[in-house]
């Protein structure tokens, strides 16, 4: 039987994405109407990251890629910020990959069968 309820670390992660994305969205939102010349940029980041989200739960494999490349998008501008900023978009992404390419994680992805948690 296939396990059709995501494992932890998905829901963890995907949770975590739509909730960036989201509110990252609601944020900047008036850096839209204020003509911000990276609004645009960065809501479509926002996007990007809600829509990883949902895909994520949604067993999409695309998802869990585009996931990872956010997030390496991330620590690449962090590279141009504080060291501080750094550690912790460096952190996220250890965690996110573990969580996204865990065996429990890839299996369920696969359509696989998992062990119950």
């Amino acid at each position: 039987m296939i396990e059709s309820k995501p494992p932890w670390p998905v829901i963890v992660i995907a949770s975590l994405y739509l909730l960036v994305g989201v509110l990252g969205f609601a944020w900047h939102f008036p850096e839209l109407w204020a003509e911000h010349p990276d609004a645009v940029a960065m809501e479509l980041t926002e996007l990007t990251g809600a829509t990883c989200g949902v895909g994520l739960l949604l067993r999409q494999k695309w998802a869990r890629w585009l996931a990872l490349a956010w997030i390496l998008f991330h620590v690449g501008v962090s590279l141009l910020h504080p060291i501080g900023e750094l550690a912790v978009h460096a952190a996220f992404c250890a965690m996110i990959v573990w969580a996204l390419f865990c065996a429990e994680t890839s299996q369920w992805f696969s359509g696989q069968s998992t062990t119950a948690s």
